[in-house]
């Protein structure tokens, strides 16, 4: 039976990581001199601008894989189109590993504190919320870092292959959401992925409990 509880727990969580990953392409191209998501209405924090659909009832099942509508970006206006447009890949992975490392100090605070507004305790739930924060924000990142076109790893790796080949690479795109599916019915995705988060998630905690002095 699905814990409609944990839903409610869920959501939140899953529209800040998906909001947060496609605000920091979008600004990051900006920055960078592309006016394209600024002037397509995408440099927001709203989560209603971002959202796909699948992509996010794909992230509320697997808690790990998922996406939202791309940022437009434009690489002609890039100085350097092959290198910004890899920084620009890059920045929506780096937002979730920097949330996910947020959460992870939030889960230390409220695990070890019995913290309640008047007969309310607080603290459990919190708790809960901050440890799913880090393993959807970790999956995430770890999920749009796989080199695969059209995920973001794929515009990050291509600055690195030989000029000659790079155009042809990025053609995967149009069958890249097919390799993913294949490797999703497969099991392979997951075998890789989970075992990969586990190990991630309990690295980041324990590293986030160490005191800092």
């Amino acid at each position: 039976m699905f814990d409609f509880k944990f839903l409610i727990l869920l959501i939140p969580i899953l529209l800040l990581a998906l909001t947060i990953h496609e605000f920091a392409h979008g600004f990051t191209a900006y920055l960078l001199g592309d006016p394209t998501p600024k002037r397509e209405g995408r440099l927001t924090l709203n989560p209603l601008k971002h959202l796909d659909i699948f992509g996010t009832l794909t992230l509320i099942i697997t808690q790990a894989i998922g996406w939202a509508k791309p940022i437009p970006i434009n690489p002609n206006y890039f100085k350097n189109p092959w290198r910004d447009m890899a920084i620009t890949s890059s920045a929506g992975p780096l937002s979730n590993l920097l949330l996910a490392t947020l959460f992870a100090f939030l889960y230390h605070f409220f695990d070890t504190r019995d913290l309640s507004l008047g007969a309310l305790k607080i603290s459990e739930p919190m708790a809960i919320i901050s440890y799913i924060g880090v393993r959807i924000n970790l999956g995430l990142a770890i999920f749009n870092f796989l080199p695969i076109p059209p995920l973001d790893g794929s515009k990050v790796i291509v600055k690195f292959l030989p000029p000659s080949i790079r155009e042809d690479f990025l053609r995967l795109e149009m069958v890249g959401f097919l390799i993913i599916l294949f490797l999703a019915l497969t099991g392979i995705l997951g075998k890789t992925l989970y075992p990969l988060l586990k190990f991630l998630s309990e690295l980041l905690l324990y590293y986030t409990s160490l005191p800092f002095y």
